[in-house]
């Protein structure tokens, strides 16, 4: 099967080895189907390009709505969602488990950067990148983390993060009162919706069903640096240097393609202008990161993250000796993609037949926690129902 991200440039492209995470998929017996289409070059080709979309794959569609499916792991959560597959894999960097996840209505997990092996993944960003399942449960998802967590050798990063899987694995966190004890902070700042929406008023139902099942709710919490989080470039800085290093490095191992640089994707879009949509779409944060040079902006923005990170939500997280925080949809996502922190999705609900979520992010290393809250919280609520059936246009 060829690995393109959705591009044209990389079809044909000759990989030296499985994926990491596919190879212990393989190993465990499981069945791979296919690929997923996916917004092209991970949602990082264009601002101006639809989520979803891609040259190869074309446009997904919500199975819900048939509009948006957000990305960039947009054919995941599709294929999940429309009962094509049990299981798939996605990829995130900023959102793109998350936000598929929570507008196709199903369970996405975000692990900690390194916790999973990105080795064989067309990358963005090391510092974010992260591989995690979509699946319509949060067994299913758990037991498919359980399954790609660990060292690989090709992925350095997955040696210091080993230290965060838990013996045993994943599934004997999947506990029906595991919401029992557990300190759930809510941060308003996010929930920046009408008072009279069915968002705002299916969440304030799930807080009680929250308080039920045992778990302590501290409420009008605030993240003391979120505008300076939210209205800084530092993660936009160094997205565009390592994508271009990254993709770069990425190239160059492959045993055969068409291209091998950046650059090499900039002039083929360029050679192949109707094929790759260029008029339409353009491509500028490819030519944004094409033209980085150097390391010293990387490494201030680098540090400036991590300063972030350590005085905002690990702050907030410290401080209130929480296991959680409960947000609305993918909302959080840049949050806990600056740190590298992990984040469970569950269905929450449906608005005039959309779908949205409830997430639940943590520190470094706390999936399990995330999954015994997340579980105890799908069988209280049990809300994920099916698309609707349509009928077949062709």
């Amino acid at each position: 099967m060829n690995t393109t991200a959705g591009s044209f440039a990389l079809l044909g492209s000759v990989v030296p080895r499985d994926a990491g995470v596919v190879s212990r998929l393989r190993e465990a017996g499981a069945i791979i189907l296919g690929k997923a289409s996916m917004s092209e070059w991970a949602f990082y080709r264009s601002n101006a390009a639809p989520s979803g979309w891609s040259a190869r794959g074309g446009q997904g569609k919500n199975p819900y709505t048939m509009g948006g499916p957000s990305g960039s792991s947009s054919g995941s959560a599709i294929s999940v969602a429309a009962n094509l597959v049990a299981v798939s894999l996605g990829t995130e960097t900023d959102g793109s488990i998350l936000s598929p996840s929570n507008v196709n209505s199903v369970v996405g997990i975000k692990p900690t950067v390194g916790l999973t092996s990105r080795a064989g993944v067309v990358p963005i960003t090391p510092r974010q990148d992260t591989v995690g399942p979509i699946c319509r449960t949060v067994s299913d998802a758990a037991l498919v983390l359980e399954t790609i967590a660990g060292i690989d050798i090709n992925d350095q990063a997955t040696i210091e993060a080993s230290k965060y899987v838990p013996e045993g694995g994943y599934a004997q966190f999947l506990k029906k009162e595991g919401l029992r004890g557990k300190r759930l902070g809510v941060v308003r700042f996010f929930y920046g919706f009408s008072g009279d929406t069915v968002m705002h008023k299916t969440l304030e139902l799930h807080f009680k069903t929250l308080r039920q099942k045992g778990a302590v709710l501290v409420d009008n919490l605030e993240i003391e640096n979120i505008e300076e989080i939210i209205d800084g470039q530092s993660e936009e800085i160094a997205m565009a240097y390592d994508f271009k290093l990254s993709l770069n490095a990425y190239l160059r191992d492959l045993v055969n393609s068409p291209v091998r640089s950046l650059a090499d994707v900039i002039a083929f879009n360029k050679e192949h202008p109707e094929l790759e949509k260029l008029e339409e779409y353009g491509q500028d944060l490819l030519l944004l990161a094409e033209e980085t040079n150097g390391v010293e902006e990387l490494n201030h923005a680098v540090l400036n993250m991590s300063r972030l990170s350590h005085n905002g939500f690990e702050k907030l997280m410290i401080t209130n000796e929480l296991d959680a925080v409960v947000v609305p949809s993918s909302t959080f996502s840049s949050i806990l993609a600056i740190g590298g922190y992990p984040g469970v999705i569950v269905p929450a609900g449906y608005e005039k037949g959309v779908p949205f979520g409830i997430c639940f992010g943590g520190l470094k290393g706390s999936e399990s926690k995330l999954i015994e809250i997340a579980y105890s919280f799908e069988q209280a609520t049990m809300i994920r129902k099916p698309p609707p059936l349509r009928k077949l246009e062709i």
